[in-house]
């Protein structure tokens, strides 16, 4: 197998826990109807764009002119958004810091609004130990598109052969395999015990 000089990790669902359902618990307390509003009014495409880098004010107030009477849940999406970052995944983040301190070279890559991470950041501390980032919102570029593989790559100075993506999205991993970087599909959840031996598959430990 192909010897790894750097790794790249995806932060949210892979190093920290995200869930925007978590904002509307109590907002939405019926089930079925927050799924909805999740899925249909701020839904996933919707919050891409600002993971592309749409300013917040200008996506709450299209939504906003469409369903004014949802106003004030759609802006708690933004207003509340630390809520759908409760934790990291620690076991996780242990991991990711054990390879950073053995003197593996390591890059965050990350579809996440540039203003968001910022507070992600200020949260989890662990996320500023990378050599660095990549994030979505900065670059106006987001996963799967090719361009932000071939950003981070050229910005970070990598030999893609030799490079090895950690995402929880099978999407994303399929572009990266096809831009020519090494992959594991891993999320959070699964636990540190499978990262650590899908990591030593490829030579790598802390």
């Amino acid at each position: 197998m192909t010897k790894i000089d750097h790794i790249v990790f995806d932060i949210g669902r892979v190093l920290i826990h995200w869930d925007p359902e978590l904002v509307y618990l109590d907002l939405i307390p019926d089930a079925d109807e927050r799924q909805y509003f999740l899925s249909h009014i701020c839904s996933p495409d919707w919050n891409l764009e600002q993971d592309r880098g749409r300013d917040w004010r200008e996506a709450e107030d299209l939504l906003i002119a469409d369903h004014p009477e949802k106003a004030r849940l759609i802006r708690a999406y933004r207003g509340d958004w630390i809520k759908s970052v409760p934790h990291a995944y620690e076991d996780v983040a242990e991991v990711y810091a054990e390879l950073i301190d053995a003197g593996h070279d390591l890059t965050l890559l990350t579809n996440f609004n540039q203003h968001t991470f910022l507070e992600a950041k200020e949260k989890f501390g662990f996320l500023t130990l990378a050599r660095g980032e990549t994030v979505s919102g900065d670059v106006r570029l987001v996963k799967p598109d090719a361009a932000i593989y071939a950003h981070h790559t050229s910005q970070h100075e990598l030999n893609p052969a030799t490079t090895l993506f950690i995402d929880d999205s099978a999407n994303n991993i399929a572009a990266a395999r096809q831009f020519g970087w090494q992959a594991i599909h891993f999320a959070g959840l699964e636990g540190a015990p499978k990262l650590r031996a899908e990591l030593a598959a490829y030579g790598l430990d802390g």
